[in-house]
């Protein structure tokens, strides 16, 4: 849930001025998007707090959750979008 651009929990912000309104973590120019790249590229903590010390494990867990309420939207808009169409199984 959204509250003038910042998630509910104030980790994870998403502002126009910011990265062209990116998610980033909150008081950092951190994309979502990139704690994500990174972990998938090499799941060890330590070399991310490395890389990015501003970074804390609240950060990484709020943008882990971020992710996947995202992909979870995503996967219920599809359904909404294959039961909206004509002749669409009904089950």
């Amino acid at each position: 849930m959204e509250r003038n651009g910042t998630t509910a929990n104030d980790r994870i912000t998403t502002d126009p001025d910011i990265l062209v309104g990116k998610p980033t973590v909150t008081g950092t120019r951190i994309p979502v998007e990139l704690v994500l790249a990174h972990l998938a590229e090499n799941p060890d903590l330590d070399d991310l707090f490395t890389a990015y010390p501003r970074l804390t494990m609240a950060d990484v867990k709020a943008c882990l959750a971020y992710a996947q309420a995202a992909v979870a939207d995503k996967g219920q808009r599809i359904t909404r979008r294959r039961a909206a169409r004509p002749g669409a199984a009904q089950g």
